[in-house]
């Protein structure tokens, strides 16, 4: 089994409030397709990145997670592609890390 961990950005390069608008579709398809989710929507978490010698790009992220047996690589690299596009973002980090339910 895995936890597939999707770091979602709250707002998009221009300053504008993306994920108000997207998150319920993403809710929903997230549902549809693993039959739940968790999401940590209260907090953002901070996200932070070298961009070249003197900038730090920074974000406000959330994160949802979903359990599955296995992880369809394919599927995974499409969402990605559509979720940063419905977020306008350059990159979206999905991650899937092994686990063992307890």
């Amino acid at each position: 089994m895995h936890l597939v961990q999707i770091l979602l950005p709250v707002f998009a390069n221009q300053g504008e409030d993306v994920l108000r608008q997207a998150y319920p579709r993403i809710r929903e398809e997230l549902v549809a397709r693993f039959g739940g989710l968790t999401a940590f929507l209260e907090s953002p978490a901070e996200g932070l990145w070298k961009e070249g010698d003197r900038h730090t790009g920074r974000d406000d992220i959330v994160m949802v997670e979903v359990m599955v047996e296995t992880v369809e690589r394919a599927w995974w690299e499409e969402y990605r592609e559509r979720l940063q596009e419905l977020l306008h973002q350059e990159s979206i980090v999905i991650r899937a890390l092994p686990m063992e339910r307890l």
